[in-house]
């Protein structure tokens, strides 16, 4: 399943209730620039702002947030040659990590 940008996401979410962009912005508190440069891509808000997003467009604060932290790490590997290889070793680690903290009755991440 392909999913969308979260600027792809936010955009169309504004888009698709007609609001205009400086409505927007002015709601978050933020400059209308701004607003546009995370719709293009060109950068992500702060994680702080998410729940705010969510808010104002009353949509899945979760939904939200897997957008906004696949982005967040897909930016990180984008060019990286073995992407899809640090994503699948990265899920094991999670799964790892989970696991061994759990077992352990609390997440310790400076074992890694």
């Amino acid at each position: 399943m392909v999913k969308e940008s979260f600027g792809e996401y936010l955009r169309n979410l504004r888009e698709d209730e007609d609001i205009p962009i400086r409505k927007v912005a002015a709601a978050l508190d933020i400059d209308q620039s701004t607003l546009s440069k995370f719709e293009r891509g060109e950068r992500l808000p702060k994680e702080e702002i998410i729940p705010k997003i969510a808010k104002y467009f009353e949509v899945d604060f979760e939904e939200m947030r897997l957008s906004y932290f696949g982005d967040k790490v897909v930016k990180q590997i984008l060019f990286d040659q073995n992407a899809e290889r640090i994503l699948e070793t990265a899920k094991e680690k999670l799964e790892y990590i989970k696991s061994k903290n759990y077992n352990q009755g609390k997440l310790n991440f400076n074992g890694i």
